[in-house]
């Protein structure tokens, strides 16, 4: 089938599969070279830091909520235990992914020494987000590989700045977002068949959240968009770096729109197969940040001058529509 014919078309079996382990251990050991393996001691006169599991499970509710009030909504549907989980690997995420864009002098050296840091057998005691993920991912079992792919699709941020093709963006999306929701799938818990649904979703969000910071991605250098769909519409990445927003660049955006749209409806039955006490708030999440969308097209496609979010009253309603769609499938 041709990417030309078919604006919402994604390769089944490329955005149903996993990717095999291995590939990201790789390239996360050859990134680790690149570490300060000698430990830092504390600044003279000052005793090291030590942070009880309580607190450090605090500080991720922090990080949540201060990031991602749209995330802290949506998690506030699930049991305390796993919601504090969830936000542990919010918070882990987020610290992950703060060593590239906060660090963009000395970006490489920074994620070597955080992967450093998280492979390391016990978590640095003053460190809080590690000291709870770490506690997460025992408690769920969380299989070792998913947080290298996680890790291995921020190191992508370092070397690639541009995507020839949707599969070659696909990867991205895989690791940074769809394992984010394979790592959540362990704490929620699942049955079988719910990975490729999981998938997709992920691939959903990240397309999603790709549009929506579009501008801002530019002025980092980073453009995500396929090259061959801005070819398709007359446009080059050039045009995406200065900002151009005329009836060629809405096409291209009504086209990834479409694209995002068909892949939050082909994960949907996915939410069906989670455990039931995460459903709402899985399904939640995913509708609150598809709205984005919406919001994207209401302020006509200016991805450069204004950012899209959904305001409190949407979400609430949104939320209202999720909880009425699950009864109607039966999943509530």
């Amino acid at each position: 089938m041709s990417l030309s014919h078919s604006p919402g078309w994604v390769s089944m079996t490329q955005s149903e599969r996993e990717v095999p382990p291995g590939e990201a251990s790789a390239l996360l050991a050859t990134l680790r070279r690149f570490a300060d393996h000698e430990p830092k001691p504390p600044a003279a006169g000052e005793p090291l830091r030590i942070i009880t599991l309580p607190a450090a499970y605090d500080v991720c509710v922090q990080i949540t909520r201060q990031h991602s009030r749209s995330f802290f909504l949506s998690t506030q549907l699930l049991p305390p235990d796993k919601r504090l989980a969830v936000r542990s690997l919010y918070a882990f995420c987020r610290t992950s992914d703060d060593t590239v864009d906060q660090c963009p002098q000395d970006a490489t050296q920074a994620l070597a020494a955080w992967v450093d840091q998280v492979h390391s057998p016990t978590a640095p005691p003053d460190n809080a987000v590690l000291l709870a993920w770490n506690d997460t991912r025992e408690r769920y079992a969380v299989p070792a590989y998913l947080p290298d792919e996680l890790l291995a699709g921020i190191a992508m941020d370092l070397t690639a700045n541009r995507y020839a093709t949707f599969d070659d963006l696909w990867l991205y999306c895989y690791r940074v977002a769809s394992v984010v929701g394979l790592i959540s799938m362990h704490i929620i818990g699942y049955t079988e068949g719910a990975v490729r649904y999981a998938i997709k979703l992920g691939v959903a969000l990240q397309l999603t959240n790709i549009l929506r910071d579009i501008g801002e991605d530019a002025q980092r250098g980073r453009v995500y968009l396929p090259l061959e769909d801005l070819a398709r519409f007359g446009l080059t990445d050039d045009d995406i770096m200065n900002g151009r927003r005329d009836t060629a660049f809405r096409n291209l955006m009504r086209f990834e729109i479409a694209r995002a749209h068909r892949l939050y409806e082909e994960a949907w039955p996915g939410i069906g197969l989670l455990q039931a006490d995460g459903r709402l708030a899985i399904a939640a999440a995913a509708e609150i940040y598809r709205a984005i969308l919406g919001r994207i097209e209401r302020n006509d496609f200016d991805v450069f001058g204004c950012r899209a979010y959904v305001p409190l009253y949407e979400k609430l309603l949104i939320l209202w529509r999720v909880r009425r769609r699950l009864r109607a499938e039966g999943w509530s």
